[in-house]
């Protein structure tokens, strides 16, 4: 479940691709911490691209078997001149 003070699972980004240059300074490889009350410093354009899904992932809904794992799920942000791909990954293991 997620920390202590957020209901739900964790969910981490991680930054899988910069088409361009991205403004809020995201890059490959970045990994975020996120739930529907932290964008662990996400860009608001981005955050605001994830947020349906990530909500998803945090409460416990997931995707269709035939998109690969219902745990993932790849979302592009809204600047297509300098688009920032993001992997959301539902983390299901317990300490």
């Amino acid at each position: 479940m997620a920390e202590a003070n957020e209901a739900g699972y964790r969910v981490k980004g991680t930054i899988k691709s910069v088409k361009g240059t991205c403004s809020a300074g995201h890059r490959a490889g970045d990994v975020i911490d996120l739930s529907g009350r932290n964008t662990g410093g996400m860009c608001g354009y981005l955050y605001h691209s994830v947020f349906p899904y990530l909500i998803m992932l945090q409460f416990g809904g997931g995707f269709p078997v035939e998109w690969g794992n219902p745990d993932v799920v790849e979302i592009d942000c809204i600047d297509k001149a300098n688009s920032v791909t993001v992997e959301l990954r539902r983390i299901t293991e317990t300490k």
